[in-house]
């Protein structure tokens, strides 16, 4: 669970105690990245890239143009087009509208953006039950949680607990653990929820400027079936999914799909211009900080996420650490650029948990420069004064340190003699002090033997450096 004040290396601390899921964890993950390397193995795959970026960084550039234009097509056919601000206003919109329908039940596809203006409580505080219609989404929802991953929202529950939860909460068999049995309960629980809304919320994966239509790709179809179903269709979407014209389209679906589950393209992808005949349909397009983002110009490539979770599933840190120990709705590589621009002081921490070993810029469809934005967060939480605890004495120990070569190298002499001592320390049977003091006497983990010399020295002896 996300918990407000718990820093990063905290809450992932609590995540490693349970061995057996983190290891399980990195597995499904890393299976994912894999599926994703084999649908990328395309000739034309880099292009398609840069074609991604250049695309995302032109609709950036002409943001305000482009939503005008979208806003003038949709409305000439029929939809109501909604501008708001913040999350507060995001989640009134929508009250509002439902409130003039008497909607009392609302059958909602994912979206990471109700996700983070907190739209669910916000209606049921209202007395309007929201069913989500994900299958993820739908399990996580009924076990009180929000998402851990934004593609994969409960990739963090093994099949046996999704049994018992759905044992619980739909009366399935007890000890049931069958995917395809599970999936069929599943399927007739929320095909109640999608024919029997009164209203139907979708996210969008993008906005097509030139057709004024809005775009919504799913693997389950329940996005579909709801909005094709409910009287009253309403589409939640940040302002940064816009996109000039079909032409880019094309691009944004080729890469979108591959990134995000390795799938040449997704199951479901559907381009809705107008309302049905009799029907109603909003879209409310949300800024809440996209514009400050797009003014900083250091960070403003962060809008061009198209929230694949490609990132998340190439990122050690992420793997290992699981979508809660983030804090923030959006975890991983692209959650810890995006949160500290929310809240610096409350996510201070999100820029550090990473190894910067660049695999989250190397697999980004739109080439966002993930490590240099984390390192530019690292530098200005330097500046406010709102390193983490002890990084701010170690760092500027450090610095002198670094300073000094002499000292450096006498240094790295004392470490390595420790760390080599330690070697054997590990060794004494039942020893608790090694225990206390090195984390990689863990079960399972290894703590490598320290070098002899340094990497200077070595450079010197083979005649590398004079």
């Amino acid at each position: 669970m996300h918990r407000q004040g718990v820093g990063h290396p905290e809450a992932a601390a609590a995540f490693l105690r349970d061995d057996e899921r983190a290891a399980w964890h990195d597995d499904a993950l890393w299976f994912v990245r894999q599926r994703r390397d084999r649908a990328t193995d395309l000739p034309e795959w880099e292009a398609l890239r840069e074609a991604g970026s250049a695309l995302k960084a032109h609709a950036m550039s002409r943001l305000a143009e482009l939503l005008v234009e979208f806003e003038r097509r949709a409305t000439a056919s029929g939809v109501c087009v909604h501008w708001a601000r913040d999350a507060a206003e995001h989640n009134a919109v929508v009250r509002g509208i439902l409130r003039d329908a008497k909607v009392k039940r609302v059958a909602k596809s994912k979206s990471m953006l109700t996700e983070e203006c907190g739209l669910n409580s916000f209606l049921e505080a209202d007395g309007i039950e929201v069913v989500d219609t994900d299958l993820g989404e739908r399990i996580v929802q009924l076990a009180h949680q929000p998402p851990s991953h934004i593609v994969l929202p409960a990739i963090h529950w093994k099949k046996e607990e999704i049994g018992a939860l759905f044992h619980r909460e739909m009366g399935t068999p007890a000890g049931e653990s069958s995917p395809d049995a599970l999936a069929a309960a599943a399927r007739v629980h929320l095909r109640d929820a999608l024919l029997n809304a009164d209203a139907a919320i979708t996210g969008a994966n993008a906005l097509v400027a030139e057709t004024g239509g809005v775009v919504v790709c799913t693997n389950e179809g329940n996005a579909d079936l709801g909005m094709h179903s409910a009287p009253v269709h309403i589409v939640c979407v940040g302002i940064e999914k816009i996109i000039a014209t079909l032409d880019d389209l094309g691009v944004l679906l080729r890469i979108l799909a591959r990134s995000a589950t390795g799938q040449p393209i997704t199951a479901y992808t559907t381009h809705v211009s107008a309302p049905r005949p009799g029907a109603a349909m909003h879209v409310v397009l949300v800024d809440n900080g996209r514009t400050a983002r797009l003014a900083d110009a250091d960070m403003r490539s962060a809008l061009h996420c198209i929230r694949c979770g490609a990132c998340l599933n190439t990122c050690p840190i992420y793997r290992r650490s699981g979508g809660y120990s983030y804090g923030h709705v959006i975890p991983g590589p692209i959650g810890a650029i995006l949160a500290p621009a929310v809240d610096l002081g409350a996510h201070r921490s999100l820029p550090f948990a990473s190894t910067l070993c660049g695999s989250c810029g190397d697999v980004c469809p739109v080439k966002i420069d993930i490590p240099g934005q984390l390192l530019t967060w690292r530098e200005r939480s330097a500046t406010a004064g709102a390193l983490p605890g002890g990084y701010a004495t170690i760092f500027r120990q450090l610095g002198r340190l670094l300073s000094r070569p002499v000292s450096f190298a006498r240094a790295g002499w004392v470490a390595r003699s420790a760390l080599r001592t330690l070697r054997t320390l590990r060794f004494i049977p039942g020893t608790r002090v090694a225990r206390r003091w090195n984390p990689w006497t863990r079960p399972g983990r290894d703590l490598p033997l320290a070098p002899r010399e340094s990497f200077r020295e070595w450079a010197r002896r083979a005649g590398r450096i004079p």
